[in-house]
């Protein structure tokens, strides 16, 4: 039956491209990506709170603190168990497949990531996993794109169009903040759009909060209506906000890539690996429960009554004694790196977002109450608990207007947009000038695929070099006269000549251009080696090379033609000239307008 209804609507679809224009069925397609994209929001987000009130319930009850540990533990056994006898045995996790996906798979991205991240992503946090649910959120965003693209045979550049709409959609969904899940699409994914390619994002976007705003639950998401209000006196103290922030996140992104790579190293099998990051997250979850799941429970509980995080923990004696709170929250703000590190590590599936608002509520609560405590100032504490949140959002992913809109946005108002563009700004500065690509591009980076917000370096990782080497080139040995190399001149269109030994290994160049006066001259034509007049190889081309190296030698080198090697030995040229053009052809079938 349910068949039968997606085969109806396919049909409609499909008639309604046949009667529209291009553009206007781009327009109707990022309506319904956002409708798919919202809903794959409120299946993730649902699931992950019930189990969350289930433990609550069940400690509430039970009073068995345990239970809060136990969970975790089956959620990333459970994830996988789905990997290995459901999904074929690997997961994408992060992101950075997505801009993978744009740079060098035509924006191509596997069916199966339509459902991989719900399905998995459920367990893992859902069942208490240290980590975020946004990542899933936007990789299945992507994937409902990318496959809606595919399946009405949109170009490449529709196709990443698509996918921008369904990560904005689900950023938007997920926070109820249609602004900022613009921005993230534009800022973090699609670096480079034109002005027209913004309004199918903000129809995108708007679908999937509407769908959020009509069936999921208000209570499910992050949000905050307690704030007061911005006082130009504390300027001083946000820009102190600013560097600590920065420096948590560099601290954050570093510690999370040293657990990733020691559970990848682990020689286990994936059960078994499991249940080693499993048990070793139940330990720091039953000593701070508030490293539970996401985290948004806790950053409420946060700005709301901070006490009743002790409640059910060992520290539960101390609940009233504010110093006591005050070191609780600074080894649960220090310990979540670890948490979320061990959570996807040992095989479970989420994200860095939510742990990275975590972290910063966390930070921004510590700073300010440490100083109130002190009795240097009387901060408010509701507003650098909500700008902390920001400040480690734009370090980490480097997108300094998605945090300032988002934060902005959850708060239900714009009255904090100047201490939040105050410490978005020092914390991305300083996170920059220590770490160079942010946490979605870190891992491409690792795997040697670097994509990064300069387009022109994009776009040339896209190209191939070797299709671009000249390999029937005609070559000269060193010991032949010139009247050799006048005869392949006029029998060929070449301008220049390799100069090779009987082991093809090069010494050198000929360029007509330099010996112009000589070829005229009979006499020196018969009597003139091609060693004595051929050019030294200064700048060569490695087969290995990508093209942004490529292009730098030539800018080096200031020549047209460079000749490239291949173990060692002479295997051909490359022109400047088709280099370029094959960049523009390719740049003109990036852009998204």
């Amino acid at each position: 039956m349910l068949k039968r209804y997606f085969y109806k609507l396919e049909n409609i679809i499909a008639w309604s491209q046949s009667i529209l224009t291009p553009k206007q069925f781009i327009f109707l397609s990022s309506i319904l990506v956002g409708i798919t994209s919202g809903f794959a929001v409120i299946i993730l987000k649902t699931f992950a709170h019930l189990v969350y009130s289930f433990a609550t319930y069940i400690n509430g009850i039970l009073k068995l603190s345990f239970i809060n540990s136990l969970l975790p533990m089956i959620g990333i056994v459970l994830t996988v168990f789905v990997v290995k006898r459901v999904l074929g045995g690997t997961i994408e996790k992060g992101t950075s497949q997505i801009l993978h996906a744009v740079a060098k798979k035509a924006s191509i991205i596997p069916q199966k990531q339509m459902y991989a991240q719900i399905l998995t992503s459920s367990l893992t946090v859902g069942l208490g996993g240290s980590a975020g649910l946004e990542s899933p959120i936007v990789i299945t965003g992507a994937a409902f794109g990318s496959n809606y693209a595919q399946r009405y045979t949109l170009s490449y550049s529709d196709r990443t169009l698509l996918i921008g709409c369904g990560v904005a959609a689900g950023i938007s969904a997920a926070f109820n903040a249609p602004i900022a899940g613009v921005l993230f699409a534009i800022e973090v994914l699609l670096v480079d759009v034109s002005i027209s390619a913004f309004t199918p994002i903000m129809i995108a976007a708007a679908a999937g909060t509407l769908v959020s705003l009509i069936a999921l639950d208000e209570s499910v998401l992050l949000s905050f209506k307690r704030q007061e209000n911005f006082n130009y006196h504390f300027i001083p103290y946000y820009i102190f906000l600013g560097i600590l922030t920065g420096f948590i996140s560099i601290y954050y992104a570093r510690n999370f890539q040293r657990v990733e790579h020691f559970f990848a190293h682990l020689r286990f099998s994936p059960y078994k690996k499991a249940l080693i990051g499993a048990s070793i997250l139940a330990a720091i979850i039953f000593i701070f429960p508030s490293l539970f799941g996401e985290g948004y429970e806790s950053i409420k509980i946060l700005s709301e009554n901070p006490s009743r995080l002790l409640e059910n923990t060992l520290f539960s004696t101390y609940r009233n004694n504010d110093w006591i709170l005050l070191i609780f929250i600074g080894f649960t703000m220090m310990l979540k790196v670890f948490a979320t590190g061990i959570t996807l590590g040992s095989g479970g599936n989420g994200g860095n977002f939510a742990p990275s608002l975590f972290l910063g509520s966390y930070a921004g609560y510590f700073f300010s109450k440490f100083l109130n405590l002190t009795g240097l100032t009387k901060l408010p504490i509701s507003n650098f608990t909500m700008v902390g949140m920001a400040g480690i959002l734009s370090g980490l992913f480097h997108a300094p207007l998605t945090s300032i809109f988002l934060i902005a946005e959850i708060t239900g108002g714009y009255d904090l947009m100047i201490p939040l563009m105050i410490v978005t700004s020092i914390s991305f500065a300083i996170s920059k000038r220590f770490e160079k690509h942010s946490m979605d591009v870190k891992p491409l980076v690792k795997k040697g695929n670097v994509f990064t917000t300069n387009k022109d370096t994009n776009i040339l990782s896209t190209l191939n070099p070797n299709s671009l080497i000249q390999t029937d080139f005609l070559t000269i040995s060193p010991d032949e006269n010139l009247e050799k190399l006048v005869d392949l001149i006029s029998h060929s269109n070449q301008v220049i000549f390799a100069v090779v030994n009987k082991e093809m290994h090069l010494l050198g160049i000929v360029h007509f251009n330099n010996i112009r006066e000589i070829i005229f001259n009979s006499f020196r034509v018969k009597h003139t080696l091609v060693k004595e007049i051929m050019t030294p190889t200064i700048d060569v081309i490695y087969s290995a090379d990508s093209m942004e190296t490529i292009m730098n030698k030539f800018e080096k080198a200031r020549v047209t033609f460079l000749p490239v090697l291949k173990n060692g030995k002479y295997y051909g040229f490359i022109s400047k000239a088709t280099t370029l053009e094959a960049y523009r052809a390719k740049l003109r079938f990036m852009t998204i307008e």
